[in-house]
């Protein structure tokens, strides 16, 4: 008996590392439901700006017989693109209480009537006469993003087995980058980024949630959440078997209920009970300072100045489009490699070669604008600077801070430490998109010296401070993060064997008696 009981295990542990149908499907519905539309609608306005500010425009003559005096118009399409990190910022604050309430999958479900919402408005803006709809559209898809940004992650990192983690959690990233591409192939001059095309292309957005509303329901709920905070085993083992492909889930199962009781102590955590508690001091600290250097750190800037860039370097300007188009693939490559890579190099590697390759690019980039007036092939390096650093980014920067919130935290903290690290990323956001145009007008290439600096700290502190978690349990991660914290690691002393689920073991072993 105890042969077969080795047997049974050894090959729990091979099949650990397979991905299954089930979750490869759950992660490719709910990265293209929710955060595809993330990366969707951060560029969607970009390339039909001057279509849509002509119908406020027109708009605002019908109503009052007035043209719209341009500072008005400034200000309201300085509102139609703020109003999306706005929202994103309300978004990461219903985190916390929705994920507990709701659950992880029901949050993504109950996430969708935004976006659903939201699509419906913009797509009938101009049948409706009203460019205000827009602005309140922007708010509710900016909500749906803030919810999916830090939902998603938490979601997939927890039904994914721990040597699977990295790469299932750079997915919704992966997705962002699509989202991105396929708002600026669609958003072409001569596919719907023009005066009769701009009111379908804000449309659009509402079709990956249709389809998440039709298909996720029928997919499990977070094993983790169903054990720990729900507490109902025989769920979690249902959803563990399904997701894994294998009957024996046991030993998943008995590190749940490790880190469920060693959480005891604590509870759940709100978010001012997580800025006090020393035992998880350096994950908030790193987490914030991940999530703020990842905003901060000028990718914003790059993609502003790009088109200034490729166009100095000759590129004519009816062109531009399709070099926006070419940076957004390189984007989705890079992440793509990052999603092969991640479990084989690390999150540690990826994070620092990606800060990096970006506070080099910033240096560099920052000379060859001062320069390119007076050195013809200046331009040229600009534009190398300008992939260098979208590369960088796309391997560290961009995907790897939410892997790392998953599994720098356990279930009971892990709620409100997202509702953090995004309300952080949010409001960087925000900041970035606010003063990078004063910024610009001040210092000019200069600007980038800033943000060099801000990748350089970064940089500092990962190397120094952020372990690396790859093909760790959340119990191990806990562990070395309670060594730094210098705190001890609530663990229960009962052997593993008073688990509730010995019960299960013991009927099993029973029954392979009688066999």
């Amino acid at each position: 008996m105890k042969g077969g009981k080795q047997d049974s295990s050894e090959g729990t542990q091979g099949a650990r590392g397979k991905m299954t149908l089930p979750l490869a499907l759950v992660a490719l519905i709910s990265a293209f439901g929710s955060s595809f539309q993330y990366g969707y609608n951060v560029s969607v306005i970009n390339s039909p700006a001057p279509y849509m500010q002509d119908f406020y425009n027109s708009t605002y003559l019908e109503r009052t017989g007035v043209p719209m005096d341009r500072g008005f118009q400034t200000l309201l399409w300085s509102l139609t693109v703020s109003m999306f990190p706005l929202g994103g910022l309300f978004g990461s604050l219903l985190v916390w209480p929705m994920v507990n309430n709701c659950g992880r999958k029901g949050t993504l479900l109950i996430n969708n009537l935004f976006s659903i919402a939201a699509a419906i408005l913009m797509g009938t803006s101009e049948l409706a006469k009203s460019f205000e709809v827009i602005i309140l559209s922007r708010v509710l898809v900016g909500i749906f993003a803030g919810l999916a940004s830090n939902v998603v992650p938490m979601f997939l990192g927890e039904m994914s087995p721990k040597n699977l983690r990295g790469a299932v959690g750079v997915v919704p990233q992966l997705f962002i980058t699509i989202g991105i591409l396929a708002a600026q192939i669609l958003g072409l001059h001569g596919i719907l980024g023009n005066a009769r095309g701009w009111p379908v292309l804000l449309g659009l957005t509402g079709i990956p949630s249709l389809l998440q509303l039709l298909a996720l329901p029928f997919f499990p709920e977070s094993p983790r959440y169903l054990l720990i905070q729900r507490g109902s085993e025989e769920q979690a083992r249902t959803a563990l078997r399904r997701l894994r492909g294998w009957q024996d889930v046991d030993e998943e199962i008995q590190e749940m209920y490790q880190e469920d009781r060693s959480e005891k102590e604590e509870g759940q955590f709100s978010v001012l009970s997580l800025f006090t508690f020393r035992g998880l001091r350096w994950q908030l600290i790193s987490v914030i300072v991940m999530m703020a250097g990842q905003q901060l750190s000028g990718v914003n800037g790059v993609f502003y100045y790009a088109d200034r860039i490729f166009e100095s370097a000759g590129v004519h300007s009816s062109s531009i489009q399709y070099v926006t188009v070419s940076i957004g693939a390189i984007n989705v490559v890079m992440t793509l490699l990052a999603v092969f890579i991640v479990e084989s190099l690390g999150r540690r590697i990826l994070l620092l070669a990606g800060f990096v390759l970006c506070s080099a690019s910033c240096a560099i980039l920052t000379l060859a604008l001062n320069l390119q007036s007076s050195v013809s092939w200046m331009s040229y390096l600009s534009i190398v600077c300008v992939i260098a650093y979208i590369i960088g980014h796309a391997i560290g920067p961009s995907p790897i801070p939410a892997v790392m919130i998953t599994e720098m935290f356990l279930q009971s903290s892990r709620p409100a430490a997202f509702m953090v690290g995004g309300s952080v990323h949010w409001l960087s956001n925000f900041t970035v998109g606010l003063l990078f145009l004063y910024m610009e007008a001040g210092l000019g290439p200069y600007s980038f010296l800033i943000f060099c600096a801000i990748c350089v700290a970064t940089l500092l502190y990962i190397f120094f401070i952020v372990p690396e978690t790859k093909n760790k349990t959340f119990m191990e991660i806990n562990r070395i993060m309670a060594k730094r914290n210098k705190v001890e690691v609530q663990e229960s002393q009962e052997p593993k064997d008073s688990y509730p689920l010995s019960r299960q073991e013991e009927k099993k072993s029973l029954s392979s008696t009688e066999m």
